[in-house]
C-alpha cells in the first residue's frame, strides 16, 4: 500500500486512514468503511462519535434529523432537528378567509386531516358563538373515528417497516386502503378532505353510506385480530419493543406528552372522556391504558383503540338522525346548500340556476360570501380535541375581520418529540428507531 508524508507531522501515514477535524463539538472523524479499526484505535475509548440519522434515513419516521452522540453502540446524547418539511401553513391561514383556512390546516398532520379541520372549525365556531346541527356533529365524529383507525394503521405499518417486520407493513397499509376507500366515498377525497367547514360540513353523506360503513366495520373486525397473531406474540417483535423507549408517568407530565404515550404510562387521559366535544359524552367506549410505559405497550394500545373506534362508528350510525348539516345562518353557511355536480364535487347546475334565478341580491350575497368570507367577532379561542397522537388544539385570534389575525396549532407530534431523547439516551442505536416509531410523529404537523 502506498504511503504519503503527513503535511503536519512529516511522518508517513495511510492515505485511507480516517481523517479528522476539530469542531465546536469536539473531534469529528470521517469514516469510509475500511478504516473503522484504525478509527477505533485513534479514539481509544475517550472520544465521541457524532452521527446524523436522517433527514433522509428511512428509520427517522419522516423528514426528521437526529444528531446522535455514540459511545460504541450506546447513545449518550440525542438531539432532534426539525423544520425540513416546513410549509408555513399557520401563516398562510392569516392571508385567507376563515373557510379557506380549512384547506391549509388539513394538510398539517396529513395522516389525520379530519382532526385538523375539526379543531380549527370548533375554535372558529366558538368565536362565532354558534353550535353545529346534531347531524353535522355526528358526521364529524364518524369521520374522525374512521380517520383514527387509518392513522393508527400507518403507525403500525411504518413501525413494522422500520423494525424489519415487512409483513406488518404490508398488512397495515392493506387495511389502511380500506379506510381511504371509505373516506373517498364519503368525502370525495382520500386525504386532505377540507370536508369539515365552519358551521358544519360541506355536504351530507352520499346515498348508500350506511351500507358501506357497516361493511367496513365488518371487514376491520375480521382483520384487526391478525395483528395480534402476526406481531403481539412474535418473539422478535416483543424483544425489539419491550422495555424500549421507557417513559414513566412523571416524565410524560413534565414534557407535556399526551395520547397513547401518556396512556401507556397508566393515565387514562383522553379528551373525548375528560373534556367531551361534539357529543362524545353520549358514546359508550373504553379508554385503553397500560402501565409498562414502553414501546410495546404503545403498540398494544393503538390496536385496542382501533377496536374502540369501531364501536363509536357503529354508535354514530345509530345516532345519525335526518337534519341539516350546516348552520341556518346565511351569513356563515358557505358553501350554501352545496350539492354534488357532474364532476363529483362542487355546485350542481341546478343550484347555480336557483341562485341566479332568485334575485340579484342573493347572487351578490353568494359572490361576496365566497370571495370575501364572513366576519368573525374579535377575540381568541382555543379548543383541544383528541387526535390519534394526543391533544390537538387550534388557537385562533380574530380582529373582527374576514381573515384570522393569528392561527396556531398545538400539534401533538411537535410536543411529543421532546420525549425522544429521554427515551433514547442510554440505550442502543437500534432502540432509537423503535422508540421513535412508538411516538408516531408526523412531521407535517410538527413543522406546519
Amino acid at each position: 500500500m502506498s504511503t504519503r508524508d503527513d503535511t503536519q507531522t512529516g511522518t508517513p501515514s495511510d492515505p485511507y486512514a480516517a481523517t479528522s477535524r476539530e469542531t465546536t463539538e469536539g473531534t469529528v472523524y470521517t469514516v469510509t468503511g475500511g478504516d473503522w479499526d484504525e478509527m477505533v484505535d485513534q479514539t481509544a475509548g475517550d472520544e465521541r462519535i457524532v452521527i446524523n440519522m436522517g433527514p433522509q434515513h428511512p428509520s427517522t419516521h419522516g423528514v426528521l434529523r437526529l444528531v446522535l452522540e455514540l459511545s460504541g453502540e450506546t447513545v449518550t446524547d440525542a438531539r432532534l432537528v426539525i423544520g425540513y418539511l416546513h410549509t408555513g401553513i399557520e401563516k398562510n391561514c392569516e392571508y385567507r378567509t376563515w373557510t379557506q383556512g380549512v384547506t391549509f390546516v388539513t394538510r398539517a398532520d396529513y395522516l389525520s386531516p379530519i382532526f385538523n379541520e375539526t379543531a380549527y372549525c370548533l375554535s372558529t365556531e366558538r368565536l362565532l358563538g354558534v353550535e353545529v346541527p346534531d347531524r353535522a356533529a355526528t358526521i364529524r365524529v364518524l369521520l374522525m373515528e374512521i380517520n383514527r383507525i387509518g392513522s393508527h394503521l400507518v403507525a403500525l405499518a411504518t413501525g413494522g417497516m422500520e423494525l424489519g417486520a415487512l409483513t406488518g407493513m404490508t398488512n397495515g397499509f392493506r387495511e389502511r386502503e380500506e379506510v381511504l376507500h371509505l373516506l373517498e366515498f364519503l368525502t370525495g377525497l382520500r386525504m386532505n378532505h377540507a370536508f369539515v367547514r365552519p358551521g358544519g360540513v360541506v355536504q351530507d353523506l352520499p346515498e348508500g353510506h350506511e351500507e358501506r360503513i357497516r361493511s367496513f366495520v365488518k371487514v376491520m373486525r375480521g382483520r384487526l385480530p391478525g395483528f395480534h397473531k402476526l406481531l403481539t406474540g412474535n418473539r422478535i417483535w416483543r424483544q425489539r419493543l419491550e422495555g424500549v423507549g421507557y417513559l414513566p408517568l412523571d416524565g410524560c407530565l413534565a414534557l407535556g406528552v399526551t395520547g397513547p404515550i401518556l396512556r401507556s404510562a397508566g393515565l387514562a387521559w383522553d379528551l373525548r372522556e375528560v373534556d367531551p366535544y361534539l357529543g362524545y359524552e353520549h358514546y359508550d367506549f373504553e379508554v385503553p391504558t397500560d402501565t409498562a410505559a414502553d414501546s410495546f405497550a404503545r403498540y398494544l394500545l393503538r390496536v385496542e383503540e382501533m377496536s374502540e373506534s369501531l364501536k363509536i362508528i357503529e354508535q354514530a350510525l345509530e345516532r345519525l338522525e335526518p337534519g341539516p348539516v350546516m348552520v341556518e345562518d346565511a351569513k356563515i353557511a358557505w358553501p350554501a346548500r352545496l350539492s354534488i355536480g357532474a364532476d363529483g364535487m362542487g355546485n350542481s347546475l341546478e343550484h347555480v340556476r336557483r341562485i341566479m334565478g332568485q334575485s340579484m341580491e342573493s347572487l351578490i350575497h353568494h359572490f361576496k360570501l365566497v370571495t370575501e368570507g364572513f366576519k368573525v367577532p374579535p377575540g381568541q379561542a382555543y379548543v383541544p380535541i383528541e387526535s390519534p397522537r394526543g391533544e390537538l388544539g387550534a388557537h385562533l385570534v380574530s380582529d373582527g375581520g374576514t381573515r384570522p389575525l393569528r392561527v396556531h396549532l398545538r400539534d401533538p407530534s411537535f410536543v411529543n418529540l421532546q420525549a425522544a431523547p429521554a427515551m433514547s439516551e442510554g440505550g442502543m442505536v437500534s432502540d432509537v428507531i423503535a422508540a421513535l416509531a412508538s411516538l408516531d410523529p408526523v412531521m407535517g404537523g410538527c413543522d406546519r
